[in-house]
C-alpha cells in the first residue's frame, strides 16, 4: 500500500475513533484537532458516512451510527 494511502486510512480511522469517543463533533473540531483542512476532513467525512459510520443531524455536525463495527488496532 501506498504511504499516502496509509496515512489517509490512518487519519480516516483517527476521525471515526474521535467521534466515536466524543459523541457529537463539529468539522471545525476536526479540522483544528487532526491540523488538517476543511476540505479534507469533508472528504474523509464522506468517506465515514458513505460507509454508514457516521451521520450528521445537524449541518456541520457529525456523530457516529450504531453500525457494528471491528476497528483493528
Amino acid at each position: 500500500m501506498k504511504a499516502t494511502t496509509d496515512r489517509m486510512l490512518t487519519r480516516i480511522k483517527g476521525i471515526y475513533m474521535y467521534i466515536l469517543e466524543n459523541g457529537v463533533v463539529t468539522t471545525e473540531n476536526l479540522a483544528k484537532e487532526f491540523d488538517i483542512t476543511h476540505r479534507t476532513v469533508q472528504r474523509d467525512l464522506n468517506v465515514l458516512e458513505y460507509n454508514e459510520l457516521i451521520t450528521s443531524p445537524v449541518r456541520g455536525k457529525w456523530t457516529t451510527t450504531t453500525k457494528k463495527v471491528k476497528v483493528p488496532t
